[in-house]
């Protein structure tokens, strides 16, 4: 079952406090970006923030999942999906110990002889 997109808006406009927040579809699910950066993932309608240090102490009791199957476990956020202040804090501590996204590697264009 893939995720609402208006859910997924829900989680923008919650976590918007953070900073430039945004999302892309993929694979019927979504992604979740910060700073360029992959922060999250929603799958079947629900919040899975990427591990980090920060996190784990933040989130304290945690429920740690695979948001799709073969994928590494990530933190399912429940009830504190309504704290946007918490959530928005959540994203921003997670999205400092990510590293930076690697480059894009450039195509080298065909010549037509």
């Amino acid at each position: 079952m893939s995720s609402d997109l208006n859910f997924v808006e829900y989680i923008r406009d919650q976590v918007n406090e953070a900073g430039q927040v945004s999302f892309k579809k993929m694979f019927g699910e979504y992604a979740i970006y910060f700073d360029e950066k992959v922060v999250a993932l929603v799958c079947d309608n629900q919040l899975f923030i990427k591990p980090t240090a920060s996190g784990r102490s933040m989130i304290g009791n945690i429920v740690e999942v695979p948001p799709y199957p073969g994928a590494k476990p990530h933190f399912l956020i429940g009830e504190q999906l309504e704290d946007r202040q918490w959530m928005s804090n959540l994203i921003q501590l997670t999205a400092s110990e990510l590293p930076a996204p690697k480059p894009k590697k450039l195509k080298p264009k065909k010549v037509k002889i």
